[in-house]
């Protein structure tokens, strides 16, 4: 059986430079076969907006949206480190407002941690929630649930002014007792300097090599085609032999080729002649 990483056993692999891999998942069987192939973490992340909704962003995501596809990806890997992504307008509000619902994440849907965008602006929060003893994992440079005030989808850290402003924030999540955080579309030499400042573990995505990396499994997978991030690498190319599938099933049926006798369930021996006159009793 698979063995849950720890917070300590995270902290021991960066300390050994150790990579870490990890993945987002939102369904059980998804989470099952990461898990079988030996993940080392699962996000289920507010991601989900635009690869299960059809959203266009991660904004619309709710709370409600969010606990329930946990709990099926916690159901499917249940000896894998999964960590729950606070949506938009969860922990904004107030601290008090992010303590309970990052509670929630915890209580109804058995994360092991709760993720939340933002540095400096959330350390009010981060500390907040660590305080009542929960774990949390920092998000800090792109960060979508606020790309509109970013100016879109566009890479942080890119000049000196924007470096600090990324540095900064990766200090104040550290210092708010975050126990690791993720650097999203910030150049290599920002996350290295990083890395190496911070003693918790950072991880990237987009971001260069850290202490490890995450993928969207829609990306990763070749399911999610509306477009693709310039960090993403496709390992497969599910969406093409789903779509070759479904021809190739829709052909059948039209065809009359499916079902086919061995899809089929076979009378009982010797129920033949009973059955033929129940027809003719209903015929008649």
């Amino acid at each position: 059986m698979k063995k849950k990483l720890t917070r300590w056993d995270l902290a021991e692999m960066k300390t050994k430079g150790e990579q870490v891999a990890w993945v987002t998942a939102y369904d059980f069987p998804t989470a099952s076969f990461a898990e079988q192939a030996g993940m080392d973490m699962i996000l289920v992340g507010d991601s989900m907006g635009m690869v299960v909704f059809g959203y266009d962003g991660t904004v619309p995501v709710t709370m409600e949206q969010c606990l329930m596809i946990c709990k099926a990806v916690r159901s499917g890997a249940p000896n894998t480190w999964v960590i729950g992504d606070m949506p938009f307008m969860s922990y904004h509000v107030s601290p008090e407002q992010a303590v309970e619902n990052a509670g929630r994440f915890i209580k109804e849907a058995a994360m092991d941690c709760i993720k939340l965008e933002g540095g400096v602006r959330v350390s009010a929060q981060i500390r907040k929630i660590v305080d009542a003893g929960i774990l949390v994992m920092g998000h800090i440079g792109l960060t979508p649930q606020s790309s509109a005030a970013l100016g879109g989808f566009k890479a942080q850290g890119r000049d000196v002014a924007s470096a600090r402003a990324v540095i900064e924030d990766a200090l104040a999540v550290q210092e708010a007792g975050a126990f690791a955080m993720l650097v999203e579309g910030v150049p290599q030499e920002v996350t290295t300097f990083i890395a190496q400042k911070c003693h918790i573990p950072v991880y990237g995505i987009g971001a260069g090599l850290c202490d490890g990396q995450v993928q969207v499994v829609g990306d990763l997978l070749g399911l999610f085609t509306a477009f693709s991030p310039k960090f993403a690498k496709k390992y497969a190319d599910l969406a093409q032999i789903e779509t070759e599938a479904f021809k190739k099933y829709i052909d059948e049926v039209k065809n009359k080729a499916y079902p086919a006798s061995e899809h089929m369930y076979p009378l009982k021996k010797g129920e033949d002649e009973a059955l033929q006159k129940l027809f003719e009793e209903y015929a008649g």
